[in-house]
C-alpha cells in the first residue's frame, strides 16, 4: 500500500465496487494479502532499466525428444546466449486449456503438461526474469468453475454474467463478429451467458465478490512463483452493465487499482501491465494517475510503423510521437510490433486517414495476410486485427513476386530498432526474433487466422530455419542480436531517458534523440522508410564533434560536420562523441 496517509484503502476500494457489501470483503482481502506478504515487503528498487527486454513467447514454442518445451526453450537461450540479451521471459498462458492456444483457461494453478511443469517455469526463472498472463476476463466452459455452474452449486452459481437475449446489447463493444451471449443448459433450465470472445471462454461476473478474490488470489501466487510483471488479459471488459458499452467502465478501472494495491502490499514490486487493444487515448487511461497499470501497451506503435513502411512516409508515426504524453511517474510503456495476437488496428483511430488505413489492410492481404474483422453497432463488420508476421508485413515485395532478401530483413530490423529505441520497456516476439513468415499450413490446419504467426518449432528445426548467413531468417535473428546486444549497453535507452524528436526536412525519415536520465549519453537513431537518403549530421550535433555508428560493421567515426547515407529501409544509431 502506499505511505500516503490519504491514498484509498482496500475499503475505500471495494466500496466503489460493491457498496456496503465492502465491509463483509475487506478482511478477506487483508488476509489474502497477509498469507503472501514478504519479509521484502519495504523493496524499493527500481522497477526497470535499460537492460529490460522481454521476449513474448508460448511456452511449449519449441520441442525437443531430450526435455519438456519449458526446458527446451530454457536451454536454448542460454546456449544462444540470448539470456544475456533478454533478461525477461512472457510466458503466454501455461495453463490447461480447452482454445485459443491457452486463453482459454481450464485451471489458472496448473502447468500445463504438453508445456512441462512448475518447476522447469522456477528453473526458467533461474536464468531470466518471468512475465505470467492472468486471463481474469473469462474462464473455459470446461473449467471447474464453469461445470459447477452449469450444475447450480454455490457460489459458482453467480459467478457467471447471464443476460436476457431479447435485450438490445447491440452498444456494447465488440472485438468480434461472433454473438455475445452463448445459450447454456443449466440445472436450472436454459441461460444465455457473456462470452466476449467465444462460445468456449466465458465471461467471468465481477459484481460477485468471491470472484474478485479467487483472481486476487492467482494474480498473488504468481507474484509468489517469480513472475515479476503480469499481464491483464482483456481487462477493459472486466466490468458489465446493462445500458453501457461495457468497456473501461470505472468499476474496471478500480478493479486495476486494488489489484495494484493488493501486490504492492504482499509482493512490491510486481509490475501490473494492462492490455487493452484499442484507440491510444483508451489505452493509457490505465496508467490512471499513476495509481493503476506501471505499464500499458503502445497498441498504435505496430501499425504505425506499418503504416510508415507501406507508404514510405513516417509523417503520421511522426505526428504521433509529438503528441504523445509522457507516462506518470512511477509508469511506461510497454514497446513492442508483434505478439500472439495479429497487428490491432483499432490503434490507428484518428491516426491516420482512412485511406491509409485500407493501403495498409490491402498490402497486408498481397503479402498473404489475414483480416479478423469486429461486429460495429450498426451490424456490419470492420477490420480489427491484422493476422500476418510482422516480418511479411513490411516485406517489399507482395506474395506473387520474387523476394529481395537483403532489403526485407534490413525494413523488418528498422522497424524493430525503432522500437527498440523509443522510452518504455521493449518486447520481442519470439517470432520475431527468429525471423519466421507466414505459417499458412497452420492457419489451413486449424482454421484460425491467428495461427499463421504461431508457429511451434521442433528444436533441430529451428536451428536448420537460422543456419547459413544470407537467408531471411538468419540475417534477421544475427541483425536483432546485434540491436539488442547495443540496446542493453546504453543507458541512453533507459525506458525513462529523455526523448526528443529531430528534423530532418524528410517525410521518410524519423529521427530521434534520446538522452541518459544523468545526461552523460546521447544518442541520435535514426529510421529510413524511403529510398536512399544521405542526412548532414550537422543537424543533430549539438555540441557533439563525431558520432559513432553504433550498428555499423565500420568502426571510425562520422564527423559531425559530414554527412550520413541510410540505405532504403535503412536504419542507424549515432552515439555522440565530444
Amino acid at each position: 500500500m502506499s505511505n500516503n496517509p490519504d491514498a484509498p484503502t482496500f475499503l475505500d476500494r471495494l466500496r466503489v465496487l460493491y457498496g456496503e457489501r465492502a465491509t463483509e470483503i475487506a478482511p478477506q482481502v487483508e488476509a489474502l494479502v497477509d498469507e503472501y506478504r514478504t519479509s521484502d515487503s519495504a523493496s524499493s528498487s527500481a522497477l526497470w532499466s535499460e537492460r529490460d527486454v522481454v521476449l513474448i513467447t508460448y511456452a511449449d514454442i519449441l520441442r525437443s525428444e531430450q526435455a519438456s518445451p519449458l526446458s527446451t526453450l530454457c536451454q536454448w537461450m542460454v546456449e544462444r546466449g540470448h539470456a544475456e540479451r533478454i533478461n525477461v521471459v512472457h510466458l503466454l498462458p501455461f495453463c490447461p486449456y480447452s482454445s485459443d492456444d491457452g486463453f482459454s483457461v481450464i485451471d489458472y494453478l496448473a502447468v500445463d503438461p504438453e508445456a512441462g511443469t512448475w518447476n522447469d517455469i522456477a528453473k526458467l526463472g533461474e536464468a531470466v526474469d518471468l512475465m505470467f498472463d492472468l486471463v481474469l476476463n473469462h474462464i473455459s466452459q470446461h473449467s471447474e468453475w464453469f461445470q459447477k455452474y452449469l450444475a447450480g452449486e454455490s457460489p459458482y452459481d453467480r459467478f457467471f454474467v447471464e443476460a436476457d437475449p431479447t435485450i438490445d446489447w447491440s452498444q456494447v463493444v465488440r472485438p468480434r463478429s461472433l454473438p455475445l451471449l452463448t445459450e447454456v443448459q443449466t440445472s436450472r433450465g436454459p441461460r444465455h451467458v457473456w462470452t466476449t470472445f467465444s462460445d468456449d471462454q466465458i465471461d467471468l461476473n465481477y459484481e460477485e465478490p468471491e470472484v474478485l478474490l479467487r483472481m486476487l488470489q492467482v494474480l498473488l501466487e504468481y507474484a509468489k512463483r517469480g513472475a515479476r510483471i503480469i499481464r491483464l488479459d482483456a481487462i477493459a471488459f472486466l466490468w458489465k452493465e446493462q445500458g453501457t458499452n461495457c468497456l473501461h467502465l470505472p468499476e474496471t478501472h478500480e478493479a486495476v487499482k486494488l489489484m495494484r494495491d493488493v501486490v504492492a502490499a504482499a509482493l512490491p514490486g510486481t509490475i501490473l501491465l494492462t492490455e487493452t487493444n484499442v484507440p491510444h487515448q483508451e489505452n493509457v487511461s490505465y496508467f490512471g494517475s499513476g495509481d493503476e497499470a506501471q505499464m500499458v501497451y503502445q497498441f498504435s506503435l505496430p501499425p504505425l510503423l506499418l503504416d510508415a513502411m507501406t507508404s514510405g512516409d513516417a509523417v503520421y508515426l511522426r505526428n504521433w510521437l509529438a503528441n504523445l504524453a509522457p507516462p506518470p511517474a512511477g509508469c511506461t510503456f510497454f514497446n513492442f510490433t508483434a505478439s500472439h495476437d495479429g497487428i490491432g488496428v483499432r490503434p490507428l483511430e484518428g491516426l491516420v486517414p482512412d485511406e491509409r488505413l485500407e493501403a495498409v489492410v490491402a498490402a497486408v492481404r498481397a503479402r498473404g495476410g489475414r483480416i479478423n474483422t469486429r461486429r460495429r453497432p450498426d451490424g456490419t463488420d470492420a477490420p480489427y486485427e491484422l493476422n500476418i508476421t510482422y516480418v511479411d508485413a513490411v516485406s517489399p515485395t507482395t506474395a506473387d513476386e520474387p523476394a529481395e532478401v537483403e532489403l526485407h530483413a534490413r525494413r523488418f530490423l528498422t522497424t524493430q530498432a525503432v522500437m527498440l529505441s523509443l522510452p518504455g520497456m521493449p518486447a520481442v516476439y519470439f517470432h520475431s526474433l527468429v525471423g519466421t513468415q507466414n505459417d499458412y499450413a497452420g492457419v489451413e490446419q486449424s482454421g484460425i487466422n491467428r495461427r499463421i504467426n504461431r508457429h511451434k518449432y521442433d528444436l533441430p528445426e529451428l536451428e536448420q530455419h537460422l543456419s547459413g548467413d544470407n537467408s531471411l531468417a538468419a540475417r534477421i535473428h544475427q541483425g536483432y542480436e546485434q540491436l539488442l546486444a547495443v540496446r542493453t549497453a546504453h543507458p541512453a535507452f533507459h525506458p525513462e531517458a529523455a526523448i526528443t524528436l529531430l528534423d530532418t526536412s524528410s517525410d521518410a525519415v524519423l529521427a530521434v534523440e534520446r538522452v541518459s536520465l544523468d545526461g552523460d549519453e546521447r544518442i541520435i537513431a535514426l529510421a529510413n522508410f524511403g529510398p536512399e537518403v544521405t542526412l548532414p549530421l550537422a543537424a543533430f550535433a549539438g555540441t557533439a564533434t563525431q558520432f559513432r555508428s553504433l550498428l555499423a560493421d565500420d568502426p571510425s567515426l562520422l564527423p559531425a560536420d559530414g554527412s550520413i547515407t541510410l540505405p532504403a529501409g535503412g536504419s542507424a544509431w549515432l552515439l555522440e562523441r565530444s
